[in-house]
């Protein structure tokens, strides 16, 4: 497996990491905890080191799939985790609110460690940005659980160049979780330059576009309950029928290097910067694999811009206005 290092921040990982949260929230029901450890575990074994997750997905159980599916492997994996939203202790409910105070990003991290039976939490992401909480108080509390040992890396999720940019001033920033894919390109004009600038990595969710990229998605598509892409603008009928002109273009130059949709949007990613790391998600070993393959695509210059001409043509919103007010700024 190769590896990159986040940024000039020294923290080295996987060129491709795991993202967990299907494994326990948004896309149906939790799936199976003795099938996702072997998928986990799986994914150590084929040399995967980069593991994501937050205690809002499920809320608390993927935190804990993880913490007890990878413990035999402490000290050789980094686990990226996040803080700031508003949570009923219970688990009951998924999230109210967002909620960055110093008080709630030190209970986090404190029950994170022992949600993932670690002694330190390899990368701590502000999960979005909190209007209410000035981002240099959040920054600074980071740094302090860093000074104390609690913490070793300090991320953001989804947030503005500005932001970006006060709060490295303050504590140094890692990495920037936000979603980038062929059909979200949004961090491309401003955001991808200032992480060049300063020194941090990029880890894009949502990499193959919630499955969309993968090529088995069609107009006809159904999502089942629980399944949020259901609600999502862009997965509406006439927004995947009108996008299928990219998922042509990327099986025809699949076909041509005896690859997958899936891996030829993956290896445009890896292609951008050298200190990309995408999280795509799965819960099956097949698709792991298949995602891990894409490490030795090599695309040429005609495929990538053949690819961006097409990706220039996607039609419809990411998020629900509500949803897409909660990216930072």
């Amino acid at each position: 497996m190769q590896t990159r290092e986040l940024g000039r921040s020294g923290l080295m990982v996987s060129a491709i990491g795991l993202g967990c949260m299907g494994m326990s929230f948004s896309y149906g029901p939790p799936k199976d905890k003795a099938e996702m450890t072997k998928v986990l575990r799986g994914a150590v074994e084929r040399g995967v080191t980069f593991f994501d997750t937050a205690e809002v997905y499920g809320p608390f159980i993927n935190e804990e799939l993880l913490g007890e599916a990878l413990e035999p492997f402490k000290g050789q994996i980094v686990i990226a985790t996040k803080f700031g939203f508003k949570l009923d202790p219970t688990g009951q409910q998924r999230w109210s609110g967002l909620d960055s105070s110093p008080a709630n990003i030190r209970a986090v991290a404190e029950a994170s460690l022992k949600r993932l039976r670690v002694e330190a939490l390899d990368l701590f992401y502000q999960h979005r940005v909190d209007p209410n909480i000035p981002i240099e108080e959040v920054a600074g509390t980071v740094g302090e659980l860093i000074r104390e040992g609690k913490v070793k890396h300090f991320g953001l999720s989804e947030a503005g160049t500005a932001t970006i940019r006060r709060a490295h001033a303050v504590q140094k920033v890692t990495a920037l979780q936000s979603e980038y894919s062929l059909w979200f390109r949004q961090v491309e004009a401003e955001t991808l330059p200032l992480l060049e600038e300063l020194g941090i990595g990029l880890v894009p969710y949502s990499p193959l576009g919630r499955g969309f990229l993968t090529g088995t998605i069609d107009a006809k598509t159904q999502f089942g309950d629980g399944d949020f892409r259901a609600n999502l603008p862009r997965f509406a009928p006439e927004a995947m029928a009108a996008n299928q002109a990219l998922i042509a273009l990327l099986t025809s130059i699949a076909a041509a290097h005896k690859a997958t949709p899936a891996q030829v949007s993956l290896a445009w990613l890896l292609s951008r910067k050298p200190w990309i790391v995408p999280i795509p998600g799965t819960t099956k070993l097949s698709r792991l694999d298949e995602n891990l393959g894409s490490t030795q695509l090599f695309l040429s210059q005609e495929d990538l811009s053949a690819i961006d001409a097409a990706a220039a043509l996607v039609q419809g919103e990411r998020y629900p206005e509500a949803l897409e007010a909660l990216t930072g700024k």
